[in-house]
Order: C-alpha cells, then structure tokens, then sequence
C-alpha cells in the first residue's frame, strides 16, 4: 500500500493507474469510428455515439464526484473502472450496432476515472506545485496515445475484437493497480458538493468572476478537444491516402501515436520549465492560439508530411492548456469543494463532448471538410479571445 502522506509515491500510484487506464482509452477511441461503420454507421451516427458516453458523463460525474468527497476517492474509482472494464468487454463480445452503444453507455455513467484521479491530485499536492503536478495526467494521456493507437492499429488488423479485449484486459489490470497500490486518501464529510447535473450549480460558480472566467474556457478547451477527437479519423479516411488506399484505423492509431508522443514531450519536459519561466497566465494564451492554429490548419492539409507537421502545432496548445487550465480552476476552489469543481468542470467537458461530436458528424457526413477543421480550430480561439477579454480573471488568488 502507497503511504498517503508521501505525495511523491502517491503520485507515482495514481500516474501507474491513469496511465493504464487511458491506455485502454486509447486502445478503444481510433477503433469505435470504424468498428461503428463496420455494421453499418453514418459519421452523424458515430457522432451520437461518442455523445451517447458524454451524456451520461454529464449526469453521473457530479454524483461520483460527490460520493468521492464523503467516502473517499479509491472506492469510487475502483467502481468507475469496474465500469470500464465491463463496457469494454461488451465491445469485445458486440456482433451488432446496438452492442457497441450499450458498451458505451455502461462506460458512460460509471466515468468517474479522470476527474477522480484529478481530486486525488489535489489533496495531496499544494497549490504552488499543483500544475506540475495535474501535468502527470497530461503525461498519462502521452504515454497511453504513444502505445494504445499504434497497439490497436496493430491489432484491429486481425479483427476489430482484438484491441477491445486488449482494452479490457488493460482496464482489469487498473483495478488490481487502485486496489493494491492506492492509498485511501482523506474523507471530507464537509464538503460542498453537487447531488447531481442542474444549471444552478453552474450559476454558482460561473457567479465568481475569476472561477467562471477559467471555467468558460475550459468549456472551450474541450470543444475544440472533443471536436477534434471524435472527428479526426473520419476526416483522416476521407481526406488523406496511403498506399493507394484510404487509411484506416491501423493508420489513424499510428498517428494517435505520434500524437501522444509529441505530448509525452510537451508536458513531461517542457512544461514545468515553462510554467516556472512564464506563468500559468502567459502560458494558457499561447496554448489555446497554438491548439487554435492547429486544428484550423488540418483544413489546408492534404498530404501525410503536412499532417505530421501540423499536429506539432495542435498537440503543443492542448498538452499546455488542460493542466494549467486545471490547476488554476482548483487554485481558485477552497479545499472543501475540490472534487466538486472539478465534477462540474468535468461535466462542461461532458457537455462539449455532446455538441462537439454531433456537430463533427454532422459536418463530415456532408464531406464539409474544410469547415470540420475550421471550426474546431475556432473554438480553441474562442477561448484565447475569452482570456484575452478579461486578462485579470485568469490568475489564483
């Protein structure tokens, strides 16, 4: 068992745990677009399916994240990947449509993971060194994007069964991780926490200027992120050949890759050098005009080199936003409320992840290509525009 009052080993129990975790996660997301249309799926209906998960992250992240403040974060956890690992091998076993929404909504109302982990972060960091420390969640996601996609392109050529059974196999793993080496952490019986998804709770914190300011772009961040997540491998196939053939998820995973690695890069070496050289402040302005560019950049791409080249730019601005963006919206939440603020900032992700998605199917069922990566691109500058209007509201008190 981790010691709970070592927060070096701590850290290093939970960075072991998301990592395998968004491995799975990683495994999955480049093969649900095809193994979708594989039994017959439009893009708009992949769209619904990715929004399928969000909604009912929507509802379900608060509730966990209130449960994990009155009893603690490990059990919840372990239940929120006890989900993982069923959905996921109901995917393995799906031989119809139906199976793989049913795999994603057993998923989606146990998706506690992510932020779960985030509130376990924070309780045992302090405020000055929680960016570097929200970055071993970025780190993870750069670690399970450089293996997971290449495993599951390498996979799916054998059937798209594989990778979801590897996922499963991975998610199991997880559990035994939480159980063994996590340790139990503090319970807060205290703490100010949402029962559930209402607007009221938005209002109440949207009410501070400072808060609100950084949660409305969070709110961007995540368009821009799920819009590109959910829209890339259908854009990919449409739009780019290799070998004389559309590419397809062996292709799209090998990129995913190469994404993680450039975030492995950004978040485990350069950005705690950044932040102590610039700021939290400085650095989400350059972040969100980097993500921007980006995505928006993929419109006027039509060859892999370019693709590679410009993905530079994207993976740069969103391994820089999310983990400062994160540490300066619980910076500004008294410890009492942690795992609530980030419950809901987890669910404006959750509601993002609803319009984004149906909006990328919407666009590339149409073959509106170039409006897909435009648009994506501008909701990340939607949130530079929205920093750069209230400047002052974007640093801890």
């Amino acid at each position: 068992m981790t010691d709970p009052k070592n927060p070096k080993k701590a850290l290093a129990a939970i960075f072991l745990i998301v990592v395998v975790d968004i491995l799975g996660l990683a495994i999955v997301l480049p093969l649900l677009p095809f193994y979708a249309e594989h039994y017959g799926a439009t893009p708009q209906v992949v769209g619904f399916l990715v929004t399928l998960y969000a909604l009912c992250q929507l509802f379900a992240g608060p509730i966990l994240g209130r449960i994990s403040d009155r009893t603690g974060r490990k059990p919840m956890l372990i239940v929120s990947q006890i989900g993982t690992c069923i959905g996921f091998i109901v995917l393995a076993k799906a031989h119809a449509l139906w199976m793989i929404f049913l795999s994603r909504f057993i998923d989606g109302v146990t998706a506690g993971n992510l932020p779960i982990a985030q509130a376990f972060i924070s309780d045992v960091t302090e405020s000055k060194d929680r960016s570097k420390a929200f970055a071993i969640i970025g780190i993870a996601f750069g670690v399970g994007f450089f293996i997971g996609p290449a495993l599951s392109g390498y996979l799916s050529q054998f059937g798209y069964s594989y990778p979801a059974w590897a996922a499963a196999a991975l998610s199991f793993t997880s559990i035994l991780c939480s159980t063994f080496l996590l340790p139990t952490g503090p319970v807060h019986q205290n703490y100010e926490v949402p029962e559930a998804f209402h607007p009221r709770q938005f209002i109440r914190y949207f009410k501070k200027p400072v808060l609100g300011n950084l949660l409305l772009q969070f709110f961007c961040f995540g368009l821009a992120f799920s819009g590109f997540m959910s829209g890339f491998a259908l854009f990919a196939e449409r739009r780019f050949m290799y070998h004389g053939h559309a590419v397809g998820a062996t292709e799209v995973g090998y990129f995913y890759t190469y994404f993680g690695l450039l975030g492995i890069l950004f978040q485990g070496y350069l950005l705690g050098k950044l932040v102590k050289r610039y700021g939290e402040k400085k650095l989400i302005v350059v972040g969100f005009l980097a993500q921007g560019l980006g995505y928006a950049g993929f419109a006027f791409v039509f060859h892999l080199p370019a693709l590679f080249a410009t993905a530079v730019v994207a993976a740069l601005g969103s391994g820089v936003v999310r983990p400062t963006l994160t540490s300066l919206v619980t910076q500004n939440a008294s410890r009492t409320e942690q795992g609530a603020v980030l419950g809901v900032s987890q669910s404006l992700v959750s509601i993002a992840q609803i319009l984004a998605p149906m909006l990328s199917g919407f666009l590339i069922e149409r073959h509106w290509l170039h409006a897909w990566a435009l648009i994506v691109g501008s909701f990340a500058l939607g949130g530079f525009l929205i920093n750069r209007l209230r400047p002052e509201a974007v640093s801890a008190h």
